[in-house]
């Protein structure tokens, strides 16, 4: 493949935005190669500027769960926009949105809209902060939940792929009030909470963890989690930005059968536009303003766009039960068929998948913790990675990432993936 036009956009990006991207992992420094410029999407395929076809297993990092520009989406995004883009004043969509969030996860009995994953987090966080009149709160090595300064401790996603889980920039005031904890180490957290009674207010997990690569968590360490939680009164917070509404209509506490006190969310919920949300137990949401004393607010959100696509979204997904079995008989085809080119190649690796959300790691032994997850060899993974690319293969540009598998990649899209990776994993050292 030919990307003559991409490299000419991308040297020209670089005079005016940080590294040519508004995004860290979209630079692909992580597989040694340059960003591809992508014109447009439709279903399972995208389109870059030189004309090239690529089967997408990025999705947007997740909420294309339908492909991209579904039909249902794109007709409520026109519909919307004949109304105005903005009105920085409440809409009958925003309730509607709201109502159908609480319905379709049970732990969710109030909801806010905001316009990011980040928000969302963060925003948890300081409602939990102010609930419980602690300050402190725990995470988890590799877990990456967006970019607040607070999270930016041993942090997964683009912190961890370009090797700076701590960022400069976050002040030792707030290094001090994150407490780290081992992922699926449930004795690493009960140390935590004995060398810091009554000051723990929130414990933030990702149930299925996609920002280290996919790593799910144990039942029995997320149980573990609830019930300290419940007898340290300390509040629990399940990050489902990347999970909700992806790895099952509930989302992965549905899976688990656990209930955390506030959950966190975006990708899905905005139907491919800027979207996040947060919510829980009614007593603690009625402490954000104005219905309590805890300040949040957002100019833009529940935008009328975003809530428009995302409603359309949720709806379908209420409405069509059989959505998360197509997903389910999809992803196992391909996780088999990787599997199998990975044997035929002779290849050590992990294979890590929840649902329709995956990964591949070049690695010797089982990943279950993001000590496990850097031992993999991101030099394989990059000539894999690129070997794909030219064939017309669109994965995730870095090791410590998911990809995503949607209701639009047909038989025929899966199949030809295996076939490339067959032949690409014989050829990688």
């Amino acid at each position: 493949m030919r990307f003559n036009k991409s490299e000419e956009l991308f040297k020209e990006s670089q005079k005016y935005i940080p590294g040519g991207v508004n995004s860290p992992v979209r630079a692909f420094k992580a597989v040694g190669s340059n960003p591809v410029f992508m014109q447009r999407g439709e279903g399972s395929k995208l389109f870059d500027v030189d004309g090239n076809e690529f089967i997408d297993y990025i999705g947007s990092w997740g909420p294309h769960i339908f492909g991209h520009n579904p039909p249902f989406i794109k007709e409520a995004l026109l519909k919307a926009v004949e109304n105005g883009t903005s009105f920085g004043a409440p809409t009958e969509l925003e309730v509607q949105i709201a109502k159908l969030i609480t319905q379709m996860v049970p732990s969710v009995e109030m909801v806010r809209m905001v316009n990011s994953g980040t928000e969302a987090t963060m925003s948890a966080v300081r409602a939990a902060r102010g609930f419980t009149g602690r300050d402190k709160f725990i995470k988890f090595e590799g877990c990456y939940h967006g970019h607040a300064d607070y999270f930016l401790i041993k942090a997964g996603s683009g912190a961890l792929t370009f090797g700076m889980p701590t960022s400069p920039g976050v002040t030792k005031g707030n290094a001090a009030d994150t407490l780290l904890a081992d992922y699926n180490d449930i004795d690493s957290v009960k140390k935590i909470v004995a060398e810091n009674k009554n000051e723990i207010a929130a414990i933030i997990v990702e149930p299925v963890a996609g920002n280290m690569g996919v790593v799910p968590a144990s039942k029995e360490f997320l149980t573990g989690l609830r019930d300290i939680c419940s007898e340290e009164k300390i509040v629990l917070i399940f990050d489902e930005v990347m999970t909700g509404f992806r790895v099952a209509k509930g989302g992965a506490q549905e899976l688990y059968g656990i209930k955390p006190d506030l959950s966190t969310f975006g990708k899905i919920i905005g139907g491919g536009l800027p979207v996040g949300a947060f919510g829980g137990r009614k007593d603690i949401m009625e402490i954000i303003s104005p219905s309590g004393p805890v300040y949040q607010a957002g100019t833009l959100s529940g935008n009328p766009l975003a809530m428009a696509a995302g409603y359309a979204g949720l709806q379908y997904i209420n409405n069509n039960p059989g959505i998360y079995k197509l997903l389910e008989e999809k992803s196992a085809y391909l996780e088999g068929g990787i599997r199998s080119a990975l044997h035929e190649a002779k290849k050590n690796y992990a294979f890590n998948r929840v649902g329709s959300m995956m990964t591949l790691f070049f690695v010797e032994e089982e990943v279950n913790n993001y000590k496990a997850a850097v031992k993999s060899d991101t030099i394989a993974f990059g000539k894999y990675f690129n070997g794909m690319l030219n064939k017309g293969i669109y994965l995730a540009p870095a090791q410590f990432e998911a990809i995503f598998v949607s209701t639009a990649h047909s038989d025929d899209d899966i199949l030809k993936t295996i076939n490339a990776a067959s032949e690409i994993l014989k050829k990688t050292e």
